[in-house]
């Protein structure tokens, strides 16, 4: 979420970078994906089944054939999206409050905020995107769960190490204000503020950078700072997190330790769950 970078100027912790006032009052910006226009707001559904695969009724005009007999003849591209939950077994089977970070409490993030798709199949996720709150871990999850909000990530951390997974690693989270670093991001949102270096505790540091590393592993990204950014490194982001008091050396340090131990302990683990 974090501090919008017209912002910056005006110094002070000064509430929710998004129009808040308080720890507890949300604004209505923070993570963004508002502005990636309408199409990816709306949230196309996305999936895999067994023997069509999503991007290929999704390219150009065509006729799909389900089970013999002709679903729809597509005019384009747009179409062909929103036709695409009606062909049967398309969807990799799910289960609710299915976690992919083992130990994370399950908080659902209003469908507003995110799209459904079927990573790693129809987009590669290789970008973990750090966020901070400009608020309290209360507030993260408040917006969220609004529909309203148009924005949220895949997890929060809050000071004390507690993760909560809002959406799921397979779908696309409405969190950088850049659609392509959307499908391909995971995204951690931190409690605090960017000016407060106080915020970003121990335990929040070795938590996310746990999660961090969970993530790396399932999808191959490799740990450095050219995968792991904070919003302020995504183009065309108008917010400054995780800003200048957040600990990049450090936190690298801790996620590569964390890599190591999971190589360690056990085998490489499924990219679509880990509960």
């Amino acid at each position: 979420m974090g501090k919008r970078r017209l912002d910056v100027t005006n110094g002070g912790a000064g509430g929710d970078a998004s129009g808040g006032t308080s720890d507890d009052t949300p604004g209505t910006g923070g993570s963004s994906g508002a502005d990636e226009g309408g199409a990816e707001r709306g949230g196309t559904p996305a999936g895999q089944g067994s023997t069509i695969r999503r991007r290929a009724f999704l390219i150009g005009g065509a006729a799909a054939v389900v089970g013999g007999g002709t679903i729809a003849v597509l005019a384009g591209q747009d179409q062909a999206t929103r036709l695409w939950y009606q062909v049967p077994g398309v969807e990799k089977p799910r289960r609710p409050g299915e976690l992919d970070h083992p130990g994370a409490e399950w908080v659902a993030a209003s469908s507003a905020n995110w799209r459904r798709a079927d990573r790693p199949d129809d987009f590669a996720v290789d970008r973990v995107i750090i966020h901070v709150v400009q608020g309290s871990y209360r507030t993260a999850l408040k917006v969220f769960k609004d529909p309203a909000h148009q924005a949220a990530t895949h997890y929060v951390v809050r000071k004390d190490g507690h993760v909560a997974q809002m959406i799921r690693e397979l779908d696309v989270a409405y969190q950088a204000g850049n659609r392509s670093y959307n499908e391909r991001g995971v995204g951690i949102e931190h409690e605090g503020f960017v000016d407060r270096p106080e915020d970003f505790t121990d335990d929040m540091y070795e938590s996310s950078a746990r999660l961090t590393a969970g993530i790396c592993r399932r999808y191959a990204i490799p740990v450095d700072r050219t995968h792991i950014i904070g919003h302020v490194e995504v183009p065309g982001t108008d917010h400054t997190d995780p800003g200048p008091h957040w600990d990049w050396d450090r936190y690298m340090k801790l996620v590569r330790a964390a890599r190591e131990e999971l190589e360690t302990a056990s085998p490489s683990p499924s990219p679509t769950g880990a509960s």
